[in-house]
């Protein structure tokens, strides 16, 4: 079976961090999400992946190549201008055509077993399945109903025949398995959304669709806060993503910390809780650091402070400085 990771997006909520890498390439625990993406795809045996860019394409290219270091073979499909969801699909019909396949955004961090997904969505005959769980509020939901059958009866203005008292807004995970027919109401090289443009058509012609049900861990990057979040989370033991810790000698460390290769802290800086050091990273005397994120190269000088806020690449921060609930990058 193929897959499709969605990587093409600007990642504007992110800025500045998204201006130096796409967003696929934000790291997740000192590694880029992306990477966190295949892997997933890979333990459920999907080896053939195709990824669309557009935005810093380059950066993601050098960093995964062909994918054979990462056990996947990768196809790359270019976006010169950005062609939406279903429009960046159907320009890599020649990739997934042929046999159901699998759509998944770039920027989750879920725990799922895709296995499952894939071999229900078979099971019932379904045309689409849409992985979805439930809101937290009915505002997060999207405009997608479900009956006690979990079949989709209706979605943005569109209805399915005869749609009972008892349907359930969902909110949909950016996670989907699809068949190759969808290919044939999505035209070419123009921009064309999923949930706009093509769900409500197939829903309008009767078509089987259904949703399947996530209720492990499952959580976007969208913005810097929900970031935050998420490795907080992470920290925390949830979503079930390794970590690879390199505790150096000095500073006073408070647990959940994770600090990448070849850090110097100084004796007299503490560190945590909820904190990640990328690699190369330099921490200063009397620097205190708490739930923050510091990608690689960053180097904080003395007596700084860095509360609730995320560094990008390479950020240096003068002595005295206090980065609070600041989002920094070069």
């Amino acid at each position: 079976m193929k897959a499709m990771i969605l990587a093409a997006g600007f990642g504007t909520r992110l800025r500045p961090l998204t201006l130096q890498v796409p967003k696929p390439m934000v790291p997740i625990l000192n590694r880029p999400i992306l990477e966190h993406t295949i892997h997933l795809l890979r333990s459920h045996g999907i080896n053939e992946i195709t990824i669309n860019l557009h935005h810093l394409p380059e950066v993601i290219t050098d960093h995964f190549g062909d994918g054979s270091d990462f056990g996947v073979k990768l196809n790359w499909s270019h976006e010169p201008e950005i062609l939406g969801t279903a429009g960046g699909i159907k320009k890599a019909q020649p990739f997934l055509e042929g046999e159901t396949f699998l759509v998944i955004n770039s920027d989750v961090v879920v725990d799922i077993d895709l296995s499952k997904i894939i071999s229900d969505h078979k099971a019932r005959g379904s045309a689409l399945t849409l992985v979805v769980r439930e809101g937290d509020s009915p505002e997060q939901c999207d405009p997608i109903e479900v009956n006690e059958n979990d079949r989709i009866v209706h979605m943005v203005g569109a209805s399915s025949m005869n749609i009972p008292d008892d349907t359930t807004r969902v909110l949909f995970t950016g996670i989907q398995v699809m068949e190759p027919e969808i290919f044939d109401r999505i035209p070419a090289n123009k921009f064309y959304g999923t949930t706009t443009d093509v769900f409500p058509g197939m829903l309008k012609d009767e078509l089987p669709l259904f949703a399947a049900w996530h209720t492990g861990y499952w959580k976007d990057i969208g913005t810097v806060q929900s970031y935050l979040d998420v490795h907080q989370d992470l920290l925390n033991g949830r979503g079930g993503l390794p970590q690879e810790n390199h505790t150096p000698s000095g500073g006073h460390i408070t647990p959940p910390v994770l600090i990448g290769k070849n850090c110097t802290i100084a004796d007299t800086a503490n560190i945590g809780p909820y904190v990640v050091l990328g690699d190369n990273c330099t921490v200063g005397d009397h620097v205190v650091v708490e739930h923050s994120i510091c990608w690689n190269g960053a180097t904080l000088g003395r007596d700084s402070q860095v509360k609730n806020s995320v560094l990008g690449n390479k950020v240096t921060l003068a002595e005295k400085t206090r980065a609070h609930n600041q989002t920094l990058a070069q």
